[in-house]
């Protein structure tokens, strides 16, 4: 016969009870409530109460209030929206740790020529970071034309058996490390082709961050200053109105120096933010990882909440009604 359990069709056989409904679902240890056809059943007829075909059964259980607050990229549910690299730490063990501090899921590595016997004894940063544990985020950091970030994002996912998400950054100049946009679109277009889920690095121009999203990159990441410089947002009007027009996730990428950039970066409407040095070179790298952490989740909470509008005067909290004077 069936019965229909919390909106799902299910099979059993006539003489079933309720009681056996419960066990079949792994529930019997469970505290739960049950509905059957609108009425509540209380626990003690669970055994004694036969179903009839077509019954249905609401089942419910207590959960915590609150949201469950993921973001999605390339299909994959994420629930950190710190995104981390690995990149000048004084030693592999403090990136690790400063990884673990930071709750990220997803780390950047850059592809570099591997070492063949120059370095001896030299640790290998995915001994450290597992693929396993993280989602690997290759990067074309480095690169300065289209044709070398392409066959960067092609070495990286031999190097990570298959993997497609990656990073694309095209430089243009090694002092600003500001991107080549014009490259940044060639790149764009043939990882697309290629099947590569692209994350891209781009100034903070709405026009160009639209025109990668349009190329098919799975997420855009505008700069909120150069890469390294610890400056914070310095056109936030420009990160609000890529996020507004945009239908895939925008994370901010570079410039961030503290946690309450992150936090901004989340105020403004952010998917995400990635950010290296800021945690790197910290004094405290694995105290600023937490930090940055928390101005993440605090900054985000903030957006949801929806700030009190900005005004020119002042506007007393306490009522008037009422003094005695």
């Amino acid at each position: 016969m069936i019965i229909y359990v919390n909106g799902e069709e299910h099979h059993y056989a006539d003489n079933t009870s309720v009681a056996d409904v419960i066990a079949n679902l792994g529930l019997t240890t469970k505290k739960i409530a049950v509905e059957l056809n609108k009425e509540i059943l209380p626990f003690q007829y669970y055994a004694n109460q036969m179903l009839q075909t077509e019954d249905r059964l609401e089942i419910v259980h207590a959960i915590g209030g609150g949201q469950d607050d993921t973001f999605v990229l390339a299909g994959v549910t994420y629930h950190s929206r710190l995104l981390v690299g690995t990149g000048k730490y004084k030693d592999m063990e403090e990136t690790r740790l400063a990884i673990e501090a930071s709750g990220a899921q997803i780390v950047t590595v850059a592809i570099r020529r591997t070492n063949i016997g120059q370095h001896q004894g030299e640790p290998n940063l995915l001994d450290v970071i597992s693929p396993d544990k993280y989602t690997i985020l290759p990067n074309t950091a480095g690169c300065y034309t289209a044709e070398d970030a392409v066959r960067t994002c092609r070495l990286g996912r031999e190097l990570l058996g298959g993997h497609k998400l990656v990073k694309l950054e095209v430089l243009a100049d090694q002092k600003t490390l500001f991107p080549d946009v014009a490259q940044t679109y060639i790149a764009a277009e043939m990882l697309v082709k290629e099947g590569f889920d692209v994350m891209v690095y781009t100034n903070d121009d709405p026009i160009a961050a639209k025109r990668l999203e349009d190329i098919g990159c799975v997420a855009v990441m505008p700069l909120a200053a150069p890469i390294g410089s610890g400056l914070g947002i310095r056109n936030p009007y420009n990160i609000l109105t890529i996020v507004e027009n945009a239908s895939v996730p925008i994370l901010v990428d570079a410039g961030v120096g503290t946690a309450s950039d992150a936090a901004i970066a989340m105020e403004l409407g952010c998917a995400g933010v990635l950010m290296n040095t800021a945690i790197a070179e910290a004094k405290n790298p694995i105290l600023m990882a937490t930090a940055m952490r928390k101005g993440i989740e605090a900054g985000r909470s903030a957006f949801l909440a929806g700030r009190m509008p900005r005004k020119r005067f002042a506007s007393a909290s306490s009522p008037i009604d009422g003094l005695f004077f």
